[in-house]
């Protein structure tokens, strides 16, 4: 097999604290400034460009692969946040989003997915073309943490600790014996902390 990348989205145009999951974000200013940290870290020479259809993917796909026809998969955009969406993490109701933050792998956001149904999809486009080798993947920070917890045994409830991914980051898997490792390439932190949950939870 050869070397897979897995490529997270730049900073998205949504202020800090507001739940976005599958809204069609615009990317901010500092996009082509991202873009060429980005590409400092691809090999030359990729065979295929799969991608979230989501504009904060697309257009960084496009921006890094020009010559590629992309294939979209619907399977790699991020989870799908339902009744929350474009909604202040601080200002959802206590009674959903403290059972949600116990057990956000199993039990599913009003209107919207688990971190498991996300696991679920993201398996079936994983399984699809992780043989090929010699691809890139734009895709979104839950996915990618999905991604890398099944190539690790990672538990998906552990997912956010052990895996850092910051907005732009760049990761090669690649075969290591008869298993996949991971190596991080670029993993810049932003000046502000991203906000996915409540204030309340960070203290």
């Amino acid at each position: 097999m050869k070397d897979i990348y897995l490529i997270r989205h730049t900073t998205p145009a949504v202020a800090k604290g507001i739940c976005y999951g599958q809204t069609d974000l615009d990317v901010t200013e500092t996009f082509l400034e991202e873009v060429a940290v980005i590409r400092q870290h691809l090999p030359a020479g990729m065979q295929e460009v799969h991608s979230s259809p989501l504009q904060r993917c697309s257009l960084l796909a496009r921006q890094l692969f020009p010559e590629h026809a992309i294939t979209w998969q619907d399977d790699l955009m991020e989870v799908h946040c339902g009744e929350w969406e474009m909604k202040s993490w601080d200002t959802l109701p206590k009674e959903e989003i403290d059972p949600w933050m116990a057990d956000f792998v199993n039990i599913r956001i009003p209107g919207g997915e688990s971190y498991l149904d996300l696991r679920q999809r993201v398996n079936r486009c994983w399984e699809r073309i992780k043989g090929e080798g010699g691809i890139a993947v734009v895709a979104h920070g839950g996915v990618i943490r999905s991604i890398l917890s099944g190539i690790t045994g990672t538990p998906l409830i552990d997912s956010f600790k052990v895996f850092v991914l910051h907005y732009g980051c760049v990761i090669r898997v690649f075969e290591d014996g008869d298993r996949l490792g991971y190596e991080m390439l670029s993993n810049r932190a932003p000046a502000d902390k991203e906000q996915h949950k409540p204030a309340s939870f960070y203290k």
